[in-house]
């Protein structure tokens, strides 16, 4: 029962009805708590139901005074692995030790953080025991005298849609106000304690776990003079946050360098990790970059949620025809297949998206990327490593050795990788990948300038798709206009009355909550590639293109805004008119 959700879970084992947990998941949208507290302060369940719950959820056992399994074995210094003030900010308690295995007893399985602080201290892998918090904390007594937790409850409950993190912090923390200087001259030791720190760990969780419950692509961390500015990316735009206080910065930048495994005591040179996180039932992974500014360490945070992303073609924008003329080329056997557009243009979503539509467990599928963004079940991923000479060039070439029919390229950057690609797609495999290119016009012309021969593309390429992504209007709080003549330029609409941006609760004001494809599909046909062939313009391709049928990047942009979907002036802001 591991797939179903807590409140099916209890629901299974008799202990609520479907009316009630209705009723509390109407709550929870209110109070954005978790449903097992939301049930607890309702009364209907107790906190042993939602941990015995929990357990059968996460198939992990369940331990209580009651069955007496909450005692910590002894003569196995188990108070050295998980010291006491450790075990009192975080509640938990450990049970047994043995072969480099340490298990212990916590309330939270869902805690992003703990099973990594748990593992760094001890030096052990980790097995979970559930328990509630109360036996918890009674066991601890017995075990190492009176304490004094910390408390904290679960990270899901201090998470809301707007918060104060200055406050809590500054609550929570004692520390003096610390100028840049002084922080520089931290020594390591005393870095890792302050990262290490229970309201650091927490504060970092609420920032990670605020920016996913928000929809945010991207966190930022910046560094100023007397503040930090933290700013979260939602649909394509930056949003300030309330920041925490300009001491935590450097705690907080190097609790993040621990988690993402980079060097803490290097601050002059830009670093990349990445961090796995696991929240409720799904996981999500962190790409964090980190660079030098003249105030400290600037961080970004890049979110990769598979599972809030559809990585299928029909659910991404795209228009019947559109749709039809993807499908066919990715039922080719061989071929080149590009997707070209900005930074942040959603070009990844629709690799993926298509690369999805090309598994088969009767084809062997292989991407090489820069780095792995989505982990994707039944292919096999390569993430190069530059520093060892790993690159897209060697690893294609191994590849070819490897018996592919399918291979995603994350990009082609360069002539070499570009003719590994060409090559083959001519010889029987079916290839995909990326260009940094404003139109997909623009995507032939500039492969022939990098050197690519046209009598070797113009057989080898068989579609371009260019894209962007548009804010997608709230469809709660859209409004009805009737445009005039200077804000259409004199552009003609199917109807009089086009939508625009309003704002309310539910797009927190904004007038747009989620985005849609704009995309350019260019098929090669006949006709583009006897202009291939004759090495013709971007112009002529593109006109070409149009007069079969193609729709540009602002007639697909002006098509959405017909249905609906976004504004005009949306459109207008990041495509060209023409």
């Amino acid at each position: 029962m591991a797939h179903l959700k807590l409140g099916e879970i209890l629901i299974q084992q008799g202990i609520i009805t479907e009316d009630q947990l209705k009723e509390a998941i109407a709550s929870q949208k209110q109070t954005k708590g978790r449903i097992g507290e939301v049930l607890i302060k309702q009364g209907v369940v107790t906190e042993d139901d939602i941990v015995v719950a929990l357990a059968t959820q996460f198939l992990l056992p369940y331990s209580s005074k009651k069955n007496d399994l909450l005692k910590p074995q002894l003569n196995q210094n188990l108070e050295k692995l998980v010291p006491r003030e450790f075990a009192e900010k975080n509640i938990v308690l450990p049970l047994s030790a043995g072969d480099k295995v340490l298990t212990v007893a916590v309330y939270d399985p869902l805690d992003l953080m703990l099973n990594d602080n748990l593992k760094k201290i001890s030096g052990c892998e980790i097995n979970l025991v559930l328990a509630t918090k109360t036996d918890i904390i009674k066991a601890m007594e017995s075990f190492y005298g009176i304490i004094k937790t910390s408390g904290g409850a679960l990270l899901g409950q201090a998470v809301q849609n707007t918060y104060d993190a200055e406050t809590t912090a500054n609550t929570a923390l004692t520390h003096e106000s610390e100028s840049s200087s002084q922080e520089a001259q931290l020594s390591l030791d005393k870095l890792i304690a302050k990262a290490e720190e229970a309201p650091v760990i927490k504060l970092v969780d609420l920032i990670i776990r605020q920016a996913i419950d928000e929809r945010a692509s991207d966190i930022h961390i910046e560094p100023f003079k007397d503040r930090i500015r933290l700013r979260y990316r939602i649909d394509g735009s930056l949003y300030d946050i309330p920041p925490p206080a300009r001491h935590l910065h450097l705690p907080i930048v190097s609790r993040i360098k621990i988690l993402s495994k980079l060097d803490i005591a290097e601050k002059r040179l830009p670093q990349d990790g990445a961090i796995g996180a696991k929240l409720e039932n799904r996981t999500v992974d962190l790409r964090v970059s980190t660079i030098p500014t003249v105030w400290g360490e600037k961080v970004v945070m890049r979110i990769l949620d598979k599972d809030a992303v559809p990585l299928e073609l029909s659910r991404l924008g795209f228009d019947g025809q559109q749709l039809e003329l993807l499908r066919k080329s990715l039922k080719s056997p061989y071929g080149l297949f590009f997707v070209t557009g900005p930074t942040g243009s959603g070009k990844s979503t629709t690799l993926y998206s298509a690369l999805n539509e090309t598994i088969d467990p009767r084809k062997n599928v292989m991407t090489v990327e820069d780095p792995v963004e989505f982990k994707i079940e039944g292919i096999n991923q390569v993430g190069i490593k530059s520093e060892i000479g790993l690159t897209f060039a060697s690893a294609l070439r191994a590849f070819l050795r490897q018996d592919p029919d399918v291979i995603m390229v994350g990009e082609v950057r360069d002539l070499e990788t570009a003719q590994i690609c060409v090559r083959a797609a001519l010889t029987g495999h079916f290839v995909l990948s990326t260009l940094h290119t404003n139109d997909a016009s623009s995507a032939v012309t500039r492969l022939l300038d990098i050197g690519i021969e046209s009598y070797l593309l113009t057989p080898s390429l068989i579609m371009i798709v260019a894209q962007r992504l548009a804010r997608r209007l709230c469809q709660k709080c859209k409004e009805p206009y009737e445009p005039t003549e200077e804000q259409t330029g004199g552009l003609k609409f199917k109807s009089d009355l086009i939508y625009r941006a309003k704002g309310c609760h539910e797009c927190n004001h904004t007038g747009y909550k989620g985005r849609v494809v704009i995309p350019e599909v260019l098929p090669i046909d006949d006709t583009i590639r006897q202009l291939i062939a004759k090495k013709a313009t971007y112009t002529d391709i593109r006109d070409a293109a149009r007069k079969n049928g193609m729709l540009t990047l602002f007639e697909s942009g002006l098509r959405r805004v017909e249905d609906g979907l976004t504004s005009l002036d949306e459109i207008l802001s990041i495509t060209a008119m023409m």
